[in-house]
């Protein structure tokens, strides 16, 4: 979500010299942490520019941020896409894209209460773009060079729901891929699995052109955990839904976010946690220590002390690297159109990353049969 906001904003300012802006993240302690080291670093880098903090930190510590002497200013978080917070003109034109992939946020805010999650609080109500704007924005990066779209947002699988009509996201996933025929690659960032309407399971199931590529917003292995957390699925849900795609789709890899030492957590759920991993065949797994935030549910429950909540996010992340692994090293053999990124590396459909030929043009898309793998990378 951060990138496609911050890419936006890149454009948007294109033409301001000498401003640093800082897109903050506050969904951990640790997100915190780096959002002021950053800002610091920046200073220390540029101590002569106009230094402004957005974002979701600028939302929440709203207090502790603007006191830092480093900060100038601060951009509301609901405002910062808008040129008119920024005294910029609205019609700034397209820079060369940054990247290979474009990021497109469909839908911001949310309008759940996860007991662990600070995020409503700095983003909002759920809020979704029209059909039309999604169709404009992706045109505009098709024509700037774009191999592959990603839309994104802070709760994906929600889009829709505050428009004429409630559309849900496979319908906006089938008239972008029926606007565009020619995209040769969409991708779909984090998605609420119980969300997920029988248009969007029939196109990520049998739509070549999606990418065979599913990050769950799973949170938890453990049921009992899971209604703390005041999820909407249980892990049976999870099993349920991967099992239906692997059939339709064997190549499909599942990616998922899995929280460490929640509070109340004991051994038993710890467990749940791990196994969850080998259940789904998790091979992109996005493990975080849990982080107890301010005025959130969660946060006025029993603690873990820190050292478990450490040894356990430890344990996940040993569990879902072993279960990488296993799964790079079957894919040695099999040939990939590789969408080649800056910096020597790619991405294959299912979002194994692959080392490039010498000289491959960031951009291209390029078959590639890799033979190995080196230091996580296929080659």
């Amino acid at each position: 979500m951060n990138i496609a906001e911050s890419e936006r904003m890149r454009t948007m300012l294109a033409g301001e010299d000498n401003l640093i802006v800082v897109n903050s993240c506050a969904v951990t302690s640790e997100a915190l942490r780096q959002t002021r080291q950053a800002i610091r670093r920046a200073r220390r880098d540029h101590p002569l520019a106009r230094l402004v903090v957005t974002g979701c930190a600028a939302e929440i510590e709203r207090a502790e941020i603007g006191a830092m002497d480093e900060v100038d200013a601060l951009v509301a978080n609901a405002a910062k896409l808008d040129p008119r917070a920024w005294n910029v003109p609205g019609d700034a034109p397209p820079l060369a894209p940054a990247r290979t992939r474009a990021f497109v946020a469909v839908q911001n805010g949310c309008d759940h209460a996860c007991t662990f999650c600070i995020i409503p609080q700095g983003r909002g109500a759920s809020r979704s773009l029209t059909v039309l704007q999604v169709l404009a924005e992706i045109e505009a990066h098709l024509a700037a060079g774009a191999q592959e779209v990603v839309l994104s947002g802070v709760d994906l699988t929600s889009w829709g729901h505050d428009l004429p009509g409630e559309p849900r996201l496979g319908a906006l996933v089938h008239a972008i891929l029926a606007a565009f025929p020619t995209l040769p690659r969409l991708r779909l960032s984090s998605v609420d699995g119980i969300e997920i309407d029988p248009l969007l399971f029939d196109l990520l199931a049998g739509e070549e052109r999606v990418m065979p590529h599913l990050h769950l917003s799973l949170q938890h292995g453990a049921d009992l955990i899971l209604k703390r957390m005041k999820r909407r699925h249980l892990s049976a849900d999870a099993v349920k839904l991967v099992t239906r795609l692997k059939a339709l789709r064997p190549d499909i890899a599942i990616g998922a976010d899995l929280i460490a030492g929640f509070p109340t957590e004991d051994d038993g759920h710890h467990a749940f946690n791990l196994a969850i991993i080998d259940e789904l065949d998790i091979v992109h797994a996005h493990i975080f220590p849990y982080s107890p935030r301010p005025g959130t549910p969660a946060a006025r429950m029993p603690q873990l002390a820190r050292d478990v909540v450490k040894a356990r996010a430890a344990e996940l992340r040993a569990r879902a690297a072993a279960r990488r692994a296993a799964w790079l090293a079957g894919l040695v053999g099999e040939t990939f159109p590789v969408l080649a990124e800056r910096g020597g590396t790619g991405y294959a459909p299912n979002y194994a990353p692959i080392a490039l030929p010498p000289g491959t043009a960031a951009g291209t898309i390029i078959d590639i049969t890799p033979s190995e793998v080196r230091e996580g990378l296929l080659a």
